[in-house]
């Protein structure tokens, strides 16, 4: 990832404005279908577990205000950064982090890496974030190498937690979340694509509430 940002830096800023736009909108199409196939699992499981998940993870990452603490904590990294000028350290950073952090790669490699020292879809994961970094930084700046912390914050803590996931995520539950982190990854794109900032930051819970909702309808089943 931080070999990526600092190749999007570097060849970011040389790119003329029209290519930039053209390579963000490229980035958003690609996290589109990506986002759009993994939203699909739903098939395999009911769709009322990831509309629920959804629905209740909005409000409840709402409540909390999720969007608006990630939006605080970049903004208080650009204005120690860059002072007052304008800067894209924040947008780069609540981007990236989000980008990089929502989906299954992110959970399932972590605890496949916790307990069984699998790290293999942690590797194509930071392939996929390196080529993307790429992309992202032409556009927005070296912000997103900040997210760098984000991820081994996220992923470290799963794996380090992996044992507490071991009998929870499989089946229908593993289905659900990865449905749920489908749909938040579709909401990524749309914000890529300059068509909708739908506040992924506060649909975060749907990842746990999602495969909740399987464990919950299981125990009266």
């Amino acid at each position: 990832m931080l070999a990526g940002t600092l190749v999007g830096t570097l060849i970011g800023s040389r790119l003329p404005e029209g290519l930039q736009q053209r390579v963000m909108a490229g980035l958003g199409l690609v996290t589109l279908v990506i986002g759009v196939d993994l939203a699909l699992a739903w098939r395999d499981t009911n769709p009322l577990y990831v509309l629920g998940g959804v629905l209740l993870g909005g409000l409840v990452g709402e409540a909390i205000g999720i969007e608006a603490w990630l939006a605080r904590l970049g903004d208080r990294v650009q204005r120690s950064l860059a002072g007052h000028r304008h800067s894209t350290i924040s947008e780069a950073f609540v981007t990236a982090s989000l980008l990089f952090c929502v989906g299954p790669l992110t959970v399932v490699g972590a605890i496949q890496d916790g307990l069984t020292g699998d790290y293999q879809a942690l590797a194509t994961k930071s392939m996929l974030d390196g080529f993307a970094s790429i992309a992202l930084s032409a556009t927005l700046g070296w912000g997103v190498a900040l997210a760098a912390g984000t991820v081994l914050v996220v992923q470290g803590a799963i794996s380090l937690g992996a044992g507490l996931f071991k009998d929870i995520l499989q089946g229908e539950a593993l289905d659900a979340m990865t449905s749920a982190g489908g749909i938040l990854i579709i909401g990524i794109s749309l914000k890529l694509l300059n068509l909708k900032d739908v506040k992924v930051g506060n649909f975060l819970p749907a990842l746990i509430i999602a495969p909740g909702l399987v464990g919950i309808v299981s125990l009266f089943g």
